[in-house]
């Protein structure tokens, strides 16, 4: 099976392709997709969805996994972080993959065991279960741990609701 976890924002949004083989995990590839800041934010969320049509065309994963929402400094943040969450959601549902979203600490006590470790524990057992050379990125390094996440998931996750159209 293959997994593409994304650490979603406005500015860089992560992504982080693996491969379950049996209790194996295997890297592909990882990422992260640069926003101009300064740039109208749908002209954002349009680089975000559009590289992650790419990244899914180029790998043909079989699922996302999506981190959830955090409670956001201020309100602003919260919306601009929803809304590249769900040019990342769309991108994977046209797709036709099963999108499911983790907390942060069911992300890391997947990655790590204990659901309120650092960043850079994260970052470097993420290395260690995929045999990285060193640390990914910061954005790419959270994305391929919601991977992680969701591989090592007991259930077929929580997958968001799709609607059906008649």
């Amino acid at each position: 099976m293959r997994i593409l976890g994304i650490d979603p924002g406005s500015r860089v949004t992560g992504y982080g392709l693996i491969e379950k083989q049996g209790t194996r995990l295997r890297h592909m590839d990882n990422g992260a997709i640069n926003t101009c800041s300064s740039a109208p934010l749908p002209d954002r969320l349009q680089v975000i969805y559009q590289e992650l049509v790419r990244v899914i065309v180029a790998y043909a994963p079989d699922a996302m996994a999506i981190e959830q929402i955090f409670m956001a400094k201020n309100a602003q943040s919260a919306l601009k972080l929803g809304h590249a969450r769900g040019a990342a959601m769309l991108a994977g549902v046209n797709a036709g993959l099963t999108v499911a979203e983790y907390s942060a600490i069911d992300v890391k006590k997947a990655v790590v065991g204990y659901g309120r470790a650092d960043k850079s524990q994260v970052q470097q057992m993420v290395r260690m279960l995929l045999g990285l050379p060193e640390v990914a990125q910061e954005d790419a390094s959270d994305a391929l741990a919601v991977a992680i996440c969701h591989a090592h998931s007991q259930s077929p996750a929580r997958p968001i609701a799709r609607l059906r159209h008649p």
